[in-house]
C-alpha cells in the first residue's frame, strides 16, 4: 500500500511516493506509520501495499534555520558516501542496511524527534542526533522518511532537513500516493495528475512538502507489521472490501530508495509499488488462506467509503533498472 514517487530538481533531488500495507490508512487508524514490508512511494517516488510515503529531491540546498541546539551534534568529517536519514524508522533502518552494503565504511546518521530509540540506532550502526541540533556539517546523501503525523509544519521540517544537504548527491523525500487524483480503483502511473491544492488538508500537507523538495510516500508492509496485521487483530473492520491497495515490501521500498539515490536523477517523479494491486478483501483472503497466521480475519463491512487506485510503476523500473524482491503480496506470503 505504499507507493514511491520520486522527483528530482535541477541537480539531484528526487521525490518518491511509496504505497504499502502498513502506515497511513484512509479510514482506519493504524498502530504504526510503517508496518508491512511492502511499500509504495511517489518520488517525487511511490511504492505499494504498505504505508504511503513520498520522496522529494532537490538540486540545491534550501534556506531555513534550525532550532536551538539540543542533544548530541553531528561531528567529524563527512565522506562522499555518508548518508543522513531523517526519521530512521522501519524504512529508514532498512535503507541504512542496504546503503552500507553498497558503500562499506560509510557513516550513516539518523535524525530523530526524541532520544527514545537512540540506543537501538547505535546498535545497528546509525549515529543518532536530535532534530534541531545545530551543525555546520552537510551531507551528500539525505533521505527524509519522517511521517507528517508528529509535526505541525511538515513542509518546514522538510525545508530544515534540506539544510543538512550539500547539493552533491541526492536529497530524497518519501511521501504517499494520496495526492494522485484517483479514488475509483482506476489505473495510475507516474504521469497521473495530482489533486489541486485546497481539496483536502491531508493532500495539501503532502503537496506542499513535495513543492519544497519534490517527493512523496504511500503504504508499506512486512511479516509482522502492516494493514493485514491490524485487520487481523480486529477481525471485523468497517471499511469497503473492494477498496484497491497498492503494495510494496519494506525491503523493496528500501532497495528502490537506494537505487534512486545512486542514480542522481534530476527533477523527476518516480513511483514505487509491486504492480499487483489488490482489494482489501483480496489481501485478507490471501492472509487467511496462507495458514501463516494464528488469527482469522472475518470481514469488511463498510459500503460508503471511497475506493482506491491501481498503480503501475513500469516507467520507474525501466528508468532506475530496479525490480522488487517480492513481486507480489501473494509471493511474499509464500516465502514466510
Amino acid at each position: 500500500m505504499a507507493t514511491i514517487t520520486a522527483s528530482f530538481g535541477s541537480l539531484t533531488t528526487p521525490i518518491t511516493r511509496i504505497q504499502g500495507l502498513c502506515g497511513h490508512f484512509p479510514i482506519l487508524p493504524s498502530p504504526s506509520s510503517s508496518s508491512l514490508k511492502y511499500s509504495h512511494f511517489r518520488t517525487t517516488f511511490r511504492a505499494s501495499m504498505a504505508t504511503p510515503i513520498q520522496v522529494s529531491a532537490s538540486s540545491s540546498p534550501i534556506i531555513g534555520a534550525p532550532d536551538e541546539n539540543k542533544g548530541a551534534a553531528f561531528s567529524g568529517v563527512v565522506g562522499a558516501n555518508d548518508l543522513l536519514i531523517v526519521g530512521p524508522g522501519v524504512l529508514g533502518r532498512l535503507v541504512a542496511e542496504k546503503w552500507r552494503e553498497e558503500h562499506p565504511g560509510c557513516e550513516i546518521y539518523g535524525q530523530t524527534v526524541t532520544v527514545d530509540h537512540h540506543e537501538e540506532l547505535i546498535k545497528v550502526g546509525i549515529n543518532p542526533c536530535l532534530k534541531g541540533t545545530k551543525t555546520t556539517l552537510q551531507f551528500p546523501n539525505v533521505i527524509f522518511c519522517a511521517p507528517p503525523s508528529r509535526t505541525s509544519d511538515y513542509p518546514g521540517d522538510v525545508r530544515m532537513a534540506a539544510l543538512n544537504w550539500n547539493g552533491e548527491g541526492s536529497f530524497l523525500f518519501t511521501s504517499s500516493s494520496a495526492p494522485y487524483d484517483c479514488n475509483d480503483n482506476g489505473h495510475c502511473d507516474e504521469d497521473t495528475p495530482v489533486v489541486p491544492i485546497g481539496r483536502s488538508p491531508r493532500t495539501d500537507v503532502l503537496l506542499n512538502a513535495e513543492n519544497v523538495v519534490l517527493d512523496d510516500l504511500n503504504y508499506v508492509y512486512k511479516a509482522d507489521r502492516g494493514a493485514h496485521i491490524y485487520w487481523l487483530s480486529k477481525g471485523t473492520v468497517e471499511a469497503h472490501p473492494d477498496h484497491v491497495l497498492n503494495l510494496i515490501h519494506y525491503e523493496d521500498a528500501a532497495s528502490l530508495s537506494v537505487a534512486i539515490l545512486k542514480k542522481r536523477l534530476h527533477n523527476q517523479i518516480l513511483l514505487g509499488c509491486d504492480n499487483h494491486p489488490l482489494s482489501r478483501k483480496e489481501v485478507m483472503d490471501l492472509v487467511n488462506k496462507s495458514g501463516k497466521f494464528t488469527k482469522v480475519f472475518e470481514s469488511f463491512t463498510g459500503t460508503t467509503d471511497p475506493l482506491g487506485k491501481r498503480l503501475n510503476n513500469s516507467k520507474t523500473r525501466a528508468e532506475i533498472g530496479w525490480e522488487p524482491k517480492y513481486p507480489s503480496f501473494s509471493q511474499f506470503l509464500d516465502s514466510l
